[in-house]
């Protein structure tokens, strides 16, 4: 079923996604959004989110985000939730998603709880932009549209690299490029391109990463104190845990920086057969297969031996099998 046919008798539509928004949460709200807007003008249309990145700064109406979440909650007729694998991960939008009429879930997510009403959860989508074509009706989608949805899948495929890009996926790249989407653009400004301190952060996290478990595993972490003196912020560390999967002959590259006193965002990637989703719904995250995250509290130390003992254990399986 198509996304306009499923909003029968709404008049009111909230769209939100994860805490800490990435290219396929951002790309997938606002493509929906823009959709929605354009093809059913008479209906209202509000986007919440945490502010998102600057980087994604080439992408129509960011500036029509809310960011900032009323007391006062309205009862909206709809709810779309967009690549969230769980009702807590709505964050602040959650009292929202509570309070209206109907709600339907899209996302890619293997951790996905289907906490919705209605569940459309895709795990063969590389992203939940993705999945959003096709529930998009083709010929409606416009350039700006097009932008968002190229956007989340050129992020969530780490730009056509990771094993989730399929060739339904490259089939649809090919469809946004011939909306008018200016790939290169898209790509080095919200991918590739940093700030200088973004690049001395990056290089810092580098220089202090370390290997274990016989050199498969390779951690980095970062302090709040250190992220203060460089004058850095979470949505400044995008593409240090892609930069360190990367190195040769690592199995499980896992980044942990510090958010509160002792309260930790724990991201990590895999290369082999890990499944770092596991071990992330161990600890109240989710995610996929090869790319997960959660929170966790503690000691630096103890956040870190933690982690590193559940992918010991699944490296063990995999040498006894």
């Amino acid at each position: 079923m198509k996304l306009l046919d499923m909003l029968q008798g709404v008049k009111t539509v909230a769209i939100s996604g994860h805490v800490r928004p990435d290219g396929d949460c951002t790309g997938s709200c606002m493509a929906t959004f823009h959709y929605l807007k354009e093809n059913r003008p008479e209906i209202r249309i509000d986007v919440f989110l945490e502010s998102v990145s600057d980087s994604f700064n080439m992408i129509s109406d960011l500036d029509q985000i809310n960011t900032e979440y009323t007391t006062d909650v309205e009862h909206y007729d709809l709810f779309l939730s967009l690549d969230c694998g769980s009702v807590d991960r709505l964050g602040n939008a959650t009292p929202i998603f509570e309070n209206a009429k109907n709600t339907i879930c899209f996302d890619h997510h293997v951790s996905n709880t289907k906490f919705a009403a209605i569940n459309h959860v895709c795990l063969e989508a590389s992203s939940t932009c993705e999945l959003m074509f096709e529930v998009f009706d083709e010929d409606k989608i416009s350039l700006k549209t097009a932008e968002a949805l190229y956007l989340g899948i050129v992020h969530d495929t780490g730009v056509f690299k990771h094993s989730n890009t399929t060739e339904r996926t490259m089939t649809i790249a090919g469809k946004l490029l011939s909306k008018g989407v200016l790939s290169a653009q898209i790509i080095d400004e919200s991918f590739y391109q940093k700030t200088y301190l973004q690049n001395q952060i990056l290089g810092r996290c580098l220089l202090e990463s370390f290997l274990v478990l016989n050199d498969k595993c390779i951690v980095s972490t970062l302090s709040k104190k250190i992220m203060e003196f460089y004058g850095v912020t979470s949505k400044d560390l995008d593409g240090i845990i892609d930069q360190l999967r990367v190195t040769k002959g690592v199995e499980v590259a896992v980044f942990i920086y510090e958010t509160e006193s002792q309260e930790y965002k724990v991201s990590m990637r895999a290369n082999g057969d890990v499944d770092v989703s596991k071990i992330a719904v161990y600890f109240g995250g989710g995610g996929h297969v090869k790319a997960a995250g959660c929170s966790m509290k503690g000691a630096m130390h103890d956040v870190i031996n933690n982690i590193i003992r559940h992918i010991d254990i699944q490296l063990r399986n995999q040498d006894k099998a």
